[in-house]
């Protein structure tokens, strides 16, 4: 019984990996939520183009340009709505939804 308790405690825990995947000029999804202490994603799916992310929490400064197959990702230590764009193509949205 014990066992199971430390391992349901864990499981509750455990913080995870959210994938957004950059394609057609999108976000893809383009709003997630997540929890306090989870880690969201950007992987660029496109052929050509690089991306960037640029979220709206003081002192996080813009992602670097990701080209073709590459990620950046970003761990949510607060509860809050995150809108955020890409920095070469501000047309491009997206929300994160961080709950406790």
């Amino acid at each position: 019984m014990l066992a199971l308790s430390a391992l349901l405690a864990a499981g509750a825990n455990a913080q995870e990996v959210v994938d957004v995947r950059i394609e057609n000029y999108r976000f893809n999804p383009p709003e997630v939520s997540i929890h306090v202490g989870d880690t969201v994603r950007w992987s660029n799916h496109e052929k050509r183009t690089s991306h960037s992310v640029i979220l709206p929490i003081g002192g996080v400064p813009e992602s670097e340009r990701m080209f073709p197959d590459e990620s950046w990702s970003y761990r949510f230590e607060r509860a809050g709505r995150y809108e955020y764009h890409c920095g070469p193509h501000p047309e491009m949205t997206g929300v994160i939804r961080v709950g406790e």
